[in-house]
């Protein structure tokens, strides 16, 4: 193939345009690694120390006693140790919140009156029928609830029911009575098998545009014999360095620093074979492309004068597919080994399917890399004392939180990955960085965006066991899942969900204040923009408006809002032109938040279950809980503008889709429903409106745009078009 530039880690960083770059001019030249823990031996001979426990290689070289330090951190370092130890803290409140629920269920059970919601009379639907939607153009599809849901209740059963998946939603008596009043528009659709079967058809697995990637046997152009003979060092210098400045700040379980120094120039001078470096470097340059063309690309389809989010390739020709068909034609050899490695590539391919929208293959890659971690943790548990040990536990971190967001919204079952949490223990992200890494922090804060997640991953957790009513030291088999049965929780009640609230506040609070954002305000920059963009860096998104298209636009009657908006890092506005931010922290901000409301709309569910079907005990605290939860579902960032316009490089998309999916079932009802409608008109506050009809015009967009390119999106699509009587598009 050839040998790389004399100077590989600096020469071609001029060739290499890579995402992070763009924005700026200046040429920055790595440095050499930057050691952790040297140990004290080599500390004093001011030599390099590759860290291997319990004894470095000079030491054991020389027989000599190798004593290590404890690292201080340092004041950039200071935020993410605070964040960790909280985390350590946590489990014990989890722990005990199971004993602490049960008492509060039995002190804050409602009875069945409405007393303390006087003003919140439960309405009479039967007398009401026809009532006017709130926005005719986008709710065309009116239909009356019927009054006899709640009818025969059994005296003193709870009447708050708390599931985890929009699928498990679609089988309220509620929505399944909105899908009759459209199934004579999708008489091909079986609505009351959807609780049971939703899975399937909202992932669409039995549509032909999902059953898989080309491969060489299907399309042979994609796969050339002398596709690796032609690479340029640019072209892979610059598919690595993208990789690095994108797809390893969401999934940080590559280290750049060896990666950029080593690995690459070793492979360019002898060539790729089937080794694992190989496959790892061909998986990393596939991504790279998904993150350059993610972002740079041709969209893939424009609709009334709208440009796709999602850039480059195709469906059936994503970017990357040749180089990752490469990769894959050599996993062969590597399933079985029992080393990171083997666990890098599980992860990355299951990096490169999400982004190419293939959610089962996605799932599946991503459980095998959790029983990769598992087989490698279980059989050499030194490696968790070695110099690697770091990268285990963010890869170990970064599938636990993909395995709860797919336990919790689709089912799929969790592997065991959970019960080694306390052996494996929480990354510090220590380790040699260089001068790239160390920039992509200061600039993205990824590294606390990451633990931020893990202790939202973590309280999540718990809030499910909690509203479950299932001990948090549960074994495997008895975790409720979107597959188990869910019934009338007897524990759950107002005070319950009240007191997990608080402590989701308490996370939210916890925050280092360049993470943080005004509550009611999803698209606002962080409260330290200055420190976070370096002030004229970046220019702020565009004042919202309303994202609707023309056939659905409305003039607005709503009252002007007096109080000023704060600068905006997020837009309504998908029409202009899109934000540019480095190291893609539009997405990681985006994720955080939306992971963030996506939680508080969950624990505030039952409320709205309980407005739906039991209109006659509803009281003042319900009617704020239904409030709270219709407001957590507004104006997620994941859907604004700038992070939508490059889909390709949000992570778990598909989880997204199901929830605005569900969403949008739930706004409409609120615009049917009068008990709803009084609780939006009197309790979401002033804004509420005009927000509402902005969610729904993003959440309706972010369908359409992916209908044709994702099969479970296509049904999606296919229902909300019925219910908002939209035209086909």
């Amino acid at each position: 193939m050839g040998d790389p530039p004399a100077t590989p880690t600096s020469a071609s960083v001029d060739a290499s345009p890579s995402i992070a770059s763009s924005s700026s001019s200046n040429i920055r030249k790595e440095r050499g690694a930057i050691a952790a823990q040297a140990c004290d031996t080599c500390r004093s001979r001011k030599q390099r120390c590759d860290e291997q426990r319990p004894k470095c290689g000079t030491c054991q070289k020389f027989r000599l006693e190798c004593n290590y330090r404890e690292p201080v951190p340092t004041k950039k370092d200071k935020t993410l140790v605070e964040i960790l130890e909280r985390l350590k803290g946590l489990d014990d409140r989890l722990l005990n919140l199971e004993t602490k629920v049960d008492d509060l269920g039995h002190r804050g059970s409602a009875g069945p009156s409405a007393v303390g919601f006087p003003h919140l009379q439960a309405p009479d639907y039967a007398s009401q029928a026809g009532a006017a939607m709130i926005d005719p153009a986008l709710t065309a599809a009116p239909f009356n609830l019927q009054h006899d849901l709640s009818r025969n209740a059994p005296v003193g059963q709870n009447q708050y029911k708390y599931v985890s998946s929009v699928h498990q939603m679609l089988g309220w008596p509620a929505v399944q009575q909105l899908f009759a009043s459209i199934q004579a528009r999708l008489p091909h659709v079986n609505f009351s098998s959807l609780e049971r079967d939703g899975v399937s058809h909202m992932l669409g697995v039995h549509r032909p545009e999902s059953q898989g990637l080309p491969s060489e046997g299907t399309m042979r152009t994609e796969r050339s014999p002398g596709l690796l003979t032609t690479l340029t060092w640019e072209n892979v210098r610059m598919w690595s360095q993208a990789y690095f400045d994108t797809t390893n700040l969401f999934y940080p379980i590559l280290d750049r620093q060896s990666f950029m120094q080593e690995t690459l120039p070793s492979l360019y001078r002898s060539g790729f074979s089937n080794s694992i470096s190989s496959t790892i470097a061909l998986l990393v340059f596939a991504l790279g492309e998904v993150s350059l063309e993610g972002r740079e690309g041709a969209p893939v389809h424009v609709y009334n004068g709208r440009a796709s989010g999602v850039k480059g390739g195709s469906k059936a020709h994503p970017p990357g597919l040749a180089l990752f068909n490469e990769a894959r034609s050599r996993m062969g050899f590597d399933l079985t080994e029992c080393s990171l490695e083997n666990v890098q590539i599980f992860a990355l391919a299951s990096a490169y399917y999400g982004s190419c929208f293939y959610p089962m293959d996605f799932w599946r890659m991503t459980a095998s890399t959790s029983l990769a971690l598992q087989a490698l943790i279980t059989s050499n548990p030194g490696e968790l004392s070695s110099p690697r040990a770091d990268l285990i536990r963010r890869a170990f971190w970064h599938c636990s939180i993909l395995e709860t967001s797919l336990n919790l919204e689709l089912g799929f079952p969790l592997t065991g990955l959970e019960r080694m949490e306390n052996t494996v223990g929480l990354p510090t992200f220590s380790g040699p960085f260089c001068e790239d890494d160390v920039i992509s922090n200061q600039q993205s804060h990824f590294q606390e965006h990451f633990a931020s997640q893990i202790v939202l991953r973590r309280l999540l957790v718990g809030f499910h066991h909690a509203l479950s009513n299932t001990p948090m030291s549960a074994q495997l088999g008895g975790v409720p899942t979107p597959f188990t049965s869910a019934n009338n929780s007897p524990g759950l009640s107002q005070i319950t969900i009240q007191q997990l609230a608080l402590q989701l506040e308490q996370w939210r609070g916890m925050l280092p204040p360049h993470l943080r954002w005004q509550e009611d305000c999803p698209g606002a920059f962080p409260s330290t923009t200055t420190d976070m963009f370096g002030g004229s860096t970046h220019t702020p998104a565009s004042t919202p408006i309303s994202p609707s298209m023309s056939h659905t636009s409305q003039p607005s009657s709503l009252p002007a809002v007096s109080t000023p908006a704060p600068p905006l890092m997020f837009s309504t506005d998908l029409d202009s032109p899109p934000a540019q931010y480095p190291y893609v922290v539009d997405v990681q901000v985006a994720l955080l938040r939306s992971r963030y409301y996506y939680t508080k709309y969950l624990l505030h569910r039952p409320f709205l279950y309980k407005a739906l079907h039991y209109p006659d005990s509803v009281t003042q605290d319900d009617a704020l809980g239904a409030a709270e939860c219709l407001k957590a579902s507004l104006k997620w960032p994941v859907a604004m503008s700038p992070t939508c316009k490059h889909k390709r490089l949000v992570p778990c998309m598909f989880f997204f889709t199901q929830n605005f999916f569900g969403i949008l079932l739930l706004l409409h009802l609120s615009t049917t429903v009068p008990l709803l409608r009084r609780i939006r008109s009197t309790l979401c506050g002033e804004r509420f409106e005009m927000d509402a009809r902005e969610t729904v015009g993003l959440y309706l967009d972010w369908l359409r745009d992916l209908k044709s390119i994702d099969g479970g999106t296509a049904w999606h699509w296919e229902v909300v078009r019925a219910i908002y009587g939209l035209e086909e598009g």
